[in-house]
């Protein structure tokens, strides 16, 4: 819970206003918060606790509607939803937009969608058999032609993110649910298999990035499938839908949302944007994203990437012109010529590097156009509250990424109201402990002269 409201820091101050939590804690999902939440989400996503702070320091009624205009998988919409309040979410990311979707859909009978999911797991069992595999035994039969995806869908995943044999078995899996496609399930059906195929069935691993850890033949497919049907269908059985207020994901660019949402309508806004770094948030949710058809080629994920704001140099496109946004910023131009000077310094000459100052300078005229494009949906006193954090990831020159974004939010008539303190990270490539900050806005109705 928020401590009350202290002025905005002064001279480098850190303002710490969740005293109850340790740092450790601070980011955790916790335990009495999965319902829901927990259905699927981003290894790295900002915690329900979070949401249900700041409604409360925003003194949000049951009238007020809450934008998440970076909703990723859905945690400020679903804890809005769970407080009683309206919520909206913008998500580019398609797989994250249908997995905040789903999430909120909880009209589903769950003893239909459990009693569902034990058929599918029955006729794919006796499929497998006939095949020679047992889900639960060690596959042994090598006569048997497996199931794959096409080289073009290879080439778009993660070298060895998911061994041949599982991925037979997931393929079929996949071909049996769509046999239910008519049935109200079959979503929640296709999200439960995202959840497993991720931290049960793959060889992923995230640290925080996503990577590939121990390549392992073989691993069971339908039980942890069916394992996570079954927590959907306990939190739908806790919920009675009627009793709560409207709620949905828009699938849409943050920076261009003027035409999405009715203007002044938005008492409140808690999101959490990406951060300027390294971390491509597109190969986050790769796998399910192929596997599950929301990626069918390279092309289709380009314009995915092309819908993001500009946060790495793997999403930086020749046609990108977000920078117009802060060409009159002095802040973000002289900290991309220190990432500059610093790379000419050290002698680096790769394509990636020298994209750093650029994107650097894209992902700030980024937010600035998010800023601005989201200005005529508030409403006059709207309070809103962006989860940023610093970063050093380019050759150590740290960005102040709150107090940059706090800064630019003033030069479109936003009043800077505070900066808090969510917690600090320690950073391994460079040794610094790096802040995570929410920077909290008001939007006083009119562009102060």
């Amino acid at each position: 819970m928020l401590k009350e409201a202290i002025s905005p820091p002064q001279s480098g101050e850190q303002l710490a206003i969740w005293g109850s939590l340790d740092n450790g804690t601070a980011n955790k999902l916790a335990k009495d918060d999965k319902a829901f939440h927990d259905w699927y989400r981003f290894v790295l996503s900002f915690p329900p606790h979070l949401v249900r702070g700041y409604i409360d320091d925003f003194g949000l009624g049951t009238d007020a509607t809450v934008l998440d205009p970076f909703c990723g998988t859905g945690t400020t919409v679903v804890e809005a939803k769970l407080s009683g309040l309206i919520a909206i979410g913008i998500e580019a990311n398609p797989m994250a937009h249908f997995a905040g979707t789903v999430k909120l859909d909880w009209s589903v009978d769950p003893d239909l969608l459990f009693a569902t999911a034990e058929q599918i797991v029955t006729k794919v069992e006796k499929r497998l058999k006939t095949q020679g595999i047992n889900d639960s035994l060690h596959f042994t039969d090598r006569s048997t032609v497996l199931k794959t995806v096409s080289p073009e869908l290879h080439k778009l995943l993660l070298t060895n993110s998911i061994s041949p044999l599982p991925m037979h078995k997931v393929l079929m899996l996949i071909e049996t649910i769509d046999e239910y496609k008519k049935t109200e399930s079959y979503s929640h059906l296709r999200l439960a298999l995202a959840k497993a195929l991720v931290f049960s069935i793959s060889n992923l691993r995230f640290g925080p990035e996503v990577g590939v850890g121990k390549i392992v033949e073989d691993k069971p497919v339908l039980r942890p499938w069916l394992t996570e049907v079954k927590k959907i269908s306990v939190d739908l059985r806790s919920v009675d839908a009627g009793e709560y207020q409207a709620a949905k994901i828009i699938h849409g660019d943050a920076r261009q949302i003027q035409k999405l949402i009715a203007p002044r309508s938005i008492d409140a806004v808690i999101t959490s944007p990406p951060y300027p770094n390294e971390k491509d948030y597109s190969r986050t949710t790769r796998l399910e994203s192929v596997l599950l058809g929301f990626i069918d080629s390279k092309e289709a994920l380009r314009e995915v990437k092309k819908s993001f704001v500009r946060s790495n140099t793997r999403s930086v496109y020749k046609a990108d012109d977000d920078d117009a946004w802060i060409s009159n910023t002095p802040e973000v131009k002289q900290l991309a010529a220190r990432i500059e000077a610093r790379r000419i310094e050290l002698g680096k000459t790769s394509g990636f590097e020298k994209l750093y100052a650029r994107v650097t300078e894209l992902y700030f005229g980024g937010m600035a156009k998010h800023l601005d494009s989201l200005k005529p949906l508030l409403k006059p006193g709207a309070m809103l509250g962006y989860v940023v954090g610093d970063q050093a990831s380019y050759f150590q020159v740290l960005i102040p990424t709150g107090q940059i974004l706090g800064q630019i939010a003033e030069k479109l008539g936003y009043e800077l109201v505070r900066i808090d303190l969510f917690r600090t990270r320690f950073a391994t490539a460079t040794k610094q402990e790096l802040r995570e900050e929410v920077v909290i806005l008001r939007w006083p109705g009119h562009v102060q002269k």
